[in-house]
């Protein structure tokens, strides 16, 4: 693509950067037949090569039109495009760049600001989001009267609140045999800030996971939100301190043990460390240490095929339809991981149709645009009928809360099947399932009679 910029424009580190992603992009339009929203409406503004377009006009311009805005906040930041590109155009930062300056330079109507205001305030929070989870909670009875209101986005929130309340602590129920296990790694683990509200039985299951397989976990009290909700919102200046602060919090530990990786049970905040160290270059104090933490960040599947998953010690032959979310393989390139793992774990794993379309959630997405959330959601879920599992497993939190609101299906975490088959106990969701699982002892003994 030909950009025209001015040599003072290029005097700008974000101009220089845009410039260079757009000059990769050919017009190929190969992005196109894997973008969510324009495969849902068809409009070209709504696909990465339209956005693509607008940016350059943005950027070259100066202006933020209205188009700009409306088109780039329809995107999902699935990153699918990226996946799909055949000429490496780094769609995810040149976006990044954009809704920054959006952020920047927009005076949104003030319903907007109050409500991106609130999410960049409360969901990294685990406190505060913990009493708009009570608050939401409470407030669930009028679901039928915001419908009838037409307040779409406020029906979305409260369709994500859990019909009954979490427990008040989340105390990890650590291994029992772990002291007397040979350690075989340490490692760090991210708590997340929603899904320790919303699904602390998942870093329940990835601690026991992890110790039965000699793995010492380390949960870090300094550490915070991994920046991601702010900085989707184009809010980088909030994201960028939050990013410092967990790598003075890592760095630290560090300085006592060395640490072989950091653990991410959410693949959203997966993504979001892996990118410390392009989003902290520029800063002379932090780059050294933001790349070793970017170079430390996995996901727990891609570290447990590392290490070896231990032969299961139930096997249930549960079918599980396994949903990958956008931000694993998309963002991270790890697709195979998690499927290799269920298989090995005893479970027969099938593909969703259409699995690389985003299920809608992405973070704030299913809050700021509802409606076109609810129908990726509604189109996975069909998927998911279509194959008839006895349980969907997935490795974002943010997808088993979207998909959890119209799968007739139980959604799990992956780790949780993982831990449930190597000896840890049955998903709370899924008890109904757990006469399924026989001892693996018990079916070896009657084979060889």
């Amino acid at each position: 693509m030909q950009t025209n910029f001015t040599l003072r424009q290029l005097h700008d580190p974000d101009i220089v950067a845009a410039d260079d992603i757009l000059r990769r992009c050919v017009h190929c339009g190969f992005c196109t037949a894997t973008c969510p929203t324009y495969v849902l409406g068809g409009d070209e503004r709504d696909s990465p090569r339209g956005r693509i377009y607008l940016m350059k006009e943005m950027f070259e311009s100066g202006e933020v039109t209205e188009p700009v805005v409306t088109h780039l906040d329809r995107c999902l930041t699935c990153l699918s495009c990226m996946t799909t590109c055949p000429s490496g155009v780094d769609y995810m930062h040149l976006v990044d760049l954009a809704r920054a300056r959006i952020n920047d330079t927009v005076k949104r109507p003030w319903h907007e600001r109050l409500k991106r205001w609130a999410l960049a305030r409360a969901l990294p929070d685990p406190r505060r989001f913990r009493f708009l989870l009570l608050a939401g909670w409470m407030a669930k009875p009028l679901t039928p009267v915001l419908k009838t209101l037409n307040l779409k986005g406020a029906v979305a929130a409260l369709d994500m609140v859990p019909r009954s309340f979490p427990r008040l602590t989340v105390p990890v129920r650590r291994d029992a045999d772990a002291a007397h296990r040979v350690r075989v790694a340490r490692v760090a683990m991210l708590r997340g800030c929603v899904q320790e509200n919303l699904a602390p039985s998942i870093n329940d299951a990835a601690v026991r996971l992890l110790e039965r397989h000699g793995v010492e976990v380390v949960f870090i009290d300094d550490q915070f939100c991994c920046g991601a909700l702010e900085h989707h919102l184009g809010r980088d200046e909030g994201a960028l301190e939050k990013a410092r602060r967990n790598i003075d919090a890592w760095s630290e530990q560090m300085r006592e043990r060395p640490l072989d990786a950091i653990l991410v049970t959410a693949s959203g905040c997966g993504t979001m460390l892996k990118d410390y160290g392009t989003l902290l270059a520029g800063d002379q104090g932090y780059a050294e240490r933001a790349a070793e933490v970017a170079y430390l960040a996995q996901d727990i599947s891609e570290f447990m095929v590392k290490v070896g998953l231990a032969a299961p010690s139930v096997w249930t032959n549960l079918t599980v339809a396994y949903q990958s979310p956008c931000s694993l393989q998309h963002g991270q390139g790890i697709d195979a991981e998690p499927r290799e793992l269920l298989t090995q774990a005893g479970f027969r794993v099938v593909d969703l149709p259409e699995n690389h379309l985003c299920c809608g959630s992405a973070g704030t997405y299913s809050l700021m645009q509802p409606e076109i959330s609810a129908e990726l959601r509604d189109r996975k879920c069909g998927h998911i009928a279509s194959v008839a599992p006895d349980v969907v497993a997935t490795g974002n939190i943010g997808c088993l809360s979207q998909l959890m609101q119209g799968s007739s299906a139980p959604i799990v975490h992956t780790v949780e099947l993982l831990d449930w088959a190597t000896g840890g106990p049955c998903p709370g969701n899924i008890e109904q399932l757990k006469g399924r699982a026989k001892p693996v002892k018990s079916l070896l003994q009657s084979e060889s009679a």
